[in-house]
């Protein structure tokens, strides 16, 4: 399992259709990122983006993205990767930066 704590910027994207537009960039971030196309997002994550309702979405989402083997035998791709909302340290954004957690499951 490979796991990456990253920063997706959301800051750019068009009001009105805000948070829907922000949850398609992230999956798009996920999916460069990962190198995956099954992209699977958090209920959290989901509400977090949500939380100050349709006309302004969170400027930075601090996410969490592990990339899991597939266990249904019928599924079209072999990995897929899980986003997930991390914690934000009391400092705020300022430094963070992309880690990458090697772990083998």
């Amino acid at each position: 399992m490979l796991l990456w704590l990253m920063l997706a910027n959301t800051r750019l994207v068009v009001l009105l259709i805000a948070p829907p537009t922000a949850i398609k960039e992230i999956r798009k971030f996920a999916q460069k990122a990962m190198g995956t196309k099954d992209v699977r997002m958090d209920v959290k994550l989901n509400k977090q983006i949500w939380s100050r309702g349709i006309l302004s979405v969170p400027r930075r989402v601090r996410v969490r993205i592990a990339r899991k083997r597939n266990d249904d035998e019928d599924a079209k791709e072999e990995l897929y990767s899980l986003v997930t909302v991390a914690e934000i340290p009391p400092e705020g954004f300022k430094g963070l930066g992309t880690k990458v957690i090697e772990d083998d499951e």
